[in-house]
């Protein structure tokens, strides 16, 4: 295809000429490149437009291009350390009817900061980074950094492996991370190696980071995206990323990034209004400002906006090595009204409220990463009733491979806030997420969403005193274990943090030498293992014959129980008990016959639970609640136990 449309154009340009006599041998803009912004199919928009440095064939630098999309500009400059920011010494070409302007500038390189002074219709100069810098100056400063990368990659096997990687059938468990607080002070390079150690011995398969994209404010924790082809310089240099990812893989770790394009900031100096217009945005208010964040929506039925955004998706695949993507807020994409009073909205072509621009760009998204990055993750952060949204754009679904299970984290959190004495009125909320399961490829969160905002820390959701909420929180992290659907939990909530989350501080570490921090930080890594090990936790997850309820109408014992079966039929029973009374003498059906053996137990004292154990298990052919095997079995209080098939 691409040597049709050279062959194409090489016999019938299609663009407008540059000014007479110009020339310039170095550009990264050719007929193809023209032609695939202008139709908004550039899949690698980052070769073309930025700043790229250019060498001989010795390596001798000769200088840098720059070209940048601008197409309601009267002028365009470059302006850096180079010429002292005057925008007057280096005037931009136009170089035609597509609105792209160019300039090489001859014996600059790697580091020279710059932006682009861009002189609206209404005949106003302002300062923009540039939309594809790949290397900004660390905020609050704003000016974009050529960049040029010379790292060694030596993730090929991870890469090899990954392409035959089907997710859906695997185990997940994500460790979500926000860089800056995780441990402070540590760079890209010292995180790799502490994070990779910590996420390795816990036994994680992934990290999730909140958004590295550069932005301006940090306690927006990376979701007001200012620069969507640059990791923040709050750590280090893209390579140094790079590094962070190399490490990571080599520890047999996978990386997934919250990626945002919903929205973007108001920021003069960065996309907003970028040539004086709403370019990247939409003119009506009522479609390109958004009523909760204060931020721009992008323009997602605008070509070079969608390419825009699609190549950013593709950028982090491609040159970052990432495993996936967490597309955030997708539900304020997918829907016209989405925050918005009567009347504040705009109907699409049919009357309705679908943003169907939008509908099509996250379609395009999913669609051509999953094509060219075979084995990665597209998974959505939405939190509405919208159908399709893990199935294929071929069927006219979203294309995602996993979507957040919102509904699974409030119901369930929902229902733990209840005195266990009130949990037998609200039985269904533990329930419900069963009944629609396998309505899509579903992940379970409990996310940076839920310990933020006055919500407080996990710990301190529950009821009781202080052992009643660490056991449940236990008793939850056991139950979510072995609940059909990939797991993420946000970091600190693995040992049990006592305060609310914030951005500008550490995790509180210093509580792992206490016995019941350390206690639910052990039971996270024993979980991970076993999770790992039992393929009935994992293989069917999207299938209905891979769980099965035993239990699930225990509401006065604010008990349930039910089995995950792996595709040999090898079975993995899971009983938790919300109550905070044991159940001594539990009647449990079982599915099949033979020695079952408790495999794991949150009540442990290992754990810093009551030590309410299960010895033996002895199968009866007794028949209960339709099963024609049971046993007599011991349910701590506010515990877990996995019962299964002794090997």
């Amino acid at each position: 295809m691409l040597e049709v449309l050279r062959r194409l154009f090489g016999a019938k340009p299609r663009f407008q000429s540059p000014p007479a006599g110009y020339l310039n041998p170095h550009s990264t803009l050719g007929e193809l490149d023209l032609y695939l912004i202008t139709e908004g199919r550039h899949e690698k928009l980052w070769s073309a437009l930025g700043a790229h440095v250019r060498r001989d064939k010795d390596g001798a630098l000769i200088g840098t291009a720059f070209s940048v999309w601008a197409p309601n500009a009267r002028s365009v400059s470059l302006t850096g350390d180079h010429n002292f920011w005057d925008r007057k010494t280096n005037p931009m070409i136009p170089l035609g009817a597509n609105g792209l302007w160019e300039i090489f500038i001859p014996d600059v390189g790697p580091g020279l900061k710059y932006k682009f002074a861009i002189q609206g219709r209404d005949g106003r100069w302002v300062d923009h980074a540039d939309p594809l810098a790949r290397q900004t100056e660390t905020p609050p400063a704003t000016a974009s950094i050529v960049n040029e990368s010379d790292f060694t990659w030596s993730d090929s096997a991870w890469l090899n492996s990954r392409a035959g990687y089907q997710p859906w059938r695997a185990p997940v468990s994500i460790y979500e991370v926000h860089l800056g607080s995780w441990r402070p002070g540590l760079n890209y390079r010292e995180l790799a190696i502490e994070l990779g150690k910590y996420v390795k011995e816990m036994g994680f398969t992934h990290v999730e980071f909140l958004p590295v994209t550069e932005h301006p404010y940090s306690p927006s924790w990376g979701y007001q995206v200012s620069s969507y082809f640059a990791p923040t310089s709050r750590f280090g240099t893209p390579d140094e990323f790079r590094f962070l990812v190399d490490h990571l893989h080599n520890e047999g770790i996978g990386i997934l990034l919250d990626w945002v394009p919903a929205h973007f900031p108001k920021d003069e100096w960065a996309l907003g209004r970028f040539d004086g217009t709403a370019l990247y945005e939409h003119e009506d208010p009522r479609l390109g400002e958004h009523p909760d964040w204060g931020t721009y929506i992008f323009n997602f039925g605008r070509n070079e906006v969608r390419n825009f955004l699609v190549a950013s998706a593709l950028y982090w695949l491609d040159e970052f090595h990432i495993d996936g993507l967490r597309v955030d807020a997708v539900a304020s994409m997918l829907y016209l009204d989405y925050s918005r009073k009567e009347g504040d909205w705009v109907p699409n072509e049919h009357g309705g409220r679908e943003n169907l621009a939008a509908v099509r760009f996250l379609q395009e998204a999913t669609a051509t990463a999953y094509k060219q990055f075979p084995g990665i993750m597209m998974i959505a952060e939405e939190s509405t009733a919208w159908g399709g949204v893990t199935k294929p754009t071929s069927d006219n679904g979203l294309g995602f491979g996993f979507k957040w299970n919102m509904g699974w984290m409030h119901d369930t959190l929902q229902y733990l806030k209840h005195e266990p004495v009130h949990r037998v009125y609200h039985h269904n909320e533990i329930t419900f997420s069963i009944l629609y399961a396998w309505s899509e490829n579903f992940l379970l969160p409990l996310s940076h969403d839920e310990v933020v905002h006055g919500k407080g820390a996990l710990v301190n959701k529950f009821p009781g005193d202080r052992w009643q909420k660490v056991a449940t929180l236990r008793a939850l992290y056991g139950y979510m274990w072995a609940h059909p659907g990939k797991k993420l939990l946000f970091m600190g909530c693995e040992f049990a943090q006592n305060d609310e989350w914030r951005e500008s501080q550490s995790l509180d570490w210093h509580l792992t030498q206490y016995e019941e921090h350390r206690g639910v930080q052990l039971l996270l890594s024993d979980l991970n293992k076993f999770y790992l090990e039992n393929k009935s936790l994992w293989q069917r997850d999207i299938s209905p014959e891979g769980f099965q309820w035993l239990i699930g109408d225990d509401a006065s014992g604010n008990t349930l129980a039910f089995v995950r079966w792996s595709d040999e039929g090898i079975p993995l029973v899971s009983v938790t008990n919300f109550s905070p009374v044991p159940q001594e003498s539990y009647s449990l059906p079982l599915p099949v016959a033979g020695e079952w053996i408790e495999l794991l137990n949150t009540d442990a004292t290992k754990y810093g639970g009551s030590g309410v154990m299960n010895e033996r298990v002895k199968c009866r052919s007794k028949p209960d609640q339709g099963f024609d095997f049971s046993a007599t079995v011991r349910i701590p209080p506010l515990g877990t136990v996995w019962f299964t098939l002794k090997k």
